[in-house]
């Protein structure tokens, strides 16, 4: 919806926070990208020793009591993705100045999340269905299998699951009594949390949201389904190597996890409690490819549309844009299409723009991949600083634009565009701008 069709309030960023496989703390991850750091290696959170991708991006000496402190307790049912989003949302809410703060109402203070589902208690499923395998037969049987995982699965790993949870945790830690919402829509989860959480905001519906995402699908059945759909590069003997974004050799995305929360409010709430603006959310635009459910459409049907949204939605035309933070996952069809909706929406002055994949490095979130890659884009505005695409090597010719290949760049940013685009043909852009 363009800003002309409702009410205009302005909507900026006051806090962020993170916890990726580059570390915890903004600055340290912010200062990781731009030196070109990766943050890929083996596996280590289950044996994947026989699996065709042997190495994923995890998070690292992760531990909820180091952000919460002794309000972690509540929390110690928190699945691995829920820990994230606390610990990622408390980094926020200090960064946008609240806990000094008293003059919130709880019930104008929403949550908004793009939010996987937990990991499932494969270790049950496993051994109940390896028990219970007739081998004789070559059959499961059902009866032994039904009885084995009534004993053995509990109410509280089952609960875990439920994708709503991370935000139920942030609603009882924060007291946020608002609207409290969360979509799973694949790797455009968070971008699509943002954006609409903002139109909460413009609406005037609520006076702040914590918003973004979190995933952790690195266990068994997350990596065997990506696995099966081809979509993971199996480059075992090069892990820092194998996420290639746009490169002619890449061979899939690297599977990783974490969270990222953004503190969103209105421009006149932000500055009447004297917070610091980082970014204004400017422009958000979301499409469906209505085409398949996992392959996107290969015209760029739905992602050169959502672009032209976000712009229309900020008052913003093609040469207003400084920096394109990619998509860029590193598999054959995301760079192609993704480059051709570049072209499409920008012409001839495509290639004049700079973007970056910060998958190359950090590895693909899902969930959580878009709300970190918007943060990148902020503190680009921020530094003037471009995160470079890392391992591009060999150009693809259906991938010829300028991918910021490999070392970071210097240069102004006012404006930046951030792309998410998630299986099923989900689409999301949103646009940040200096705010002024």
């Amino acid at each position: 919806m363009a800003q002309s069709d409702m009410d205009t309030k302005r909507v900026v960023v006051t806090g962020m926070g993170c916890i990726t496989p580059l570390g915890h703390d903004i600055e340290d991850v912010w200062r990781r990208l731009c030196d070109g750091e990766s943050g890929i290696a083996p596996t280590t959170l289950f044996d994947a020793a026989t699996f065709p991708t042997m190495f994923s991006a995890e998070v690292k000496d992760f531990d909820l009591r180091a952000f919460l402190g002794d309000r972690a307790a509540k929390h110690r049912d928190a699945s691995r993705n829920s820990a994230f989003a606390l610990a990622a949302a408390n980094i926020a809410w200090r960064h946008a100045g609240l806990p000094e703060y008293d003059g919130l109402d709880p019930a104008r203070v929403g949550i908004y999340l793009g939010a996987g589902e937990a990991p499932l208690d494969f270790e049950s499923v496993a051994l109940a269905g390896a028990q219970a395998w007739d081998q004789q037969a070559g059959t499961l049987n059902m009866d032994t299998w039904a009885e084995l995982a009534h004993g053995s699965f509990t109410e509280e790993k089952e609960h875990r699951q439920e994708a709503n949870l991370a935000g139920a945790h942030l609603a009882c830690f924060f007291n946020a009594q608002g609207p409290n919402f969360g979509t799973l829509t694949a790797c455009a989860a968070s971008t699509q949390a943002i954006g609409e959480a903002c139109t909460w905001i413009r609406r005037g519906d609520v006076d702040l949201v914590i918003s973004g995402g979190t995933h952790s699908m690195i266990h068994p059945l997350g990596v065997t389904g990506f696995n099966r759909l081809t979509a993971l590069s199996t480059r075992n003997d090069d892990p820092q190597g194998a996420s290639r974004p746009f490169d002619r050799e890449r061979d899939g995305f690297v599977l990783g996890e974490g969270s990222g929360i953004v503190i969103l409010e209105s421009a006149d709430h932000a500055k009447a409690r004297g917070a610091s603006i980082f970014a204004e959310v400017a422009g958000y635009g979301s499409t469906a490819d209505a085409f398949r459910i996992t392959d996107i459409h290969e015209e760029a049907r739905g992602s050169s549309a959502a672009m032209r949204l976000a712009m229309k939605d900020a008052g913003l035309k093609p040469e207003d844009i400084d920096y394109i933070n990619a998509h860029g996952t590193g598999t054959k069809e995301n760079d192609s299409v993704e480059t051709l909706a570049i072209r499409k929406v920008f012409g001839d002055r495509a290639p004049k723009i700079a973007i970056s994949s910060i998958k190359s490095m950090m590895g693909h979130l899902i969930a959580a991949a878009g709300v970190v890659e918007l943060i990148t884009c902020i503190l680009a505005i921020r530094d003037g600083i471009i995160p470079p695409t890392i391992n591009y090597k060999t150009p693809d010719p259906a991938c010829d634009l300028d991918y910021v290949p490999n070392q970071a760049r210097k240069t102004p940013v006012n404006v930046a565009l951030s792309n998410s685009f998630g299986f099923g043909g989900q689409n999301d852009t949103l646009i940040v701008r200096r705010f002024e």
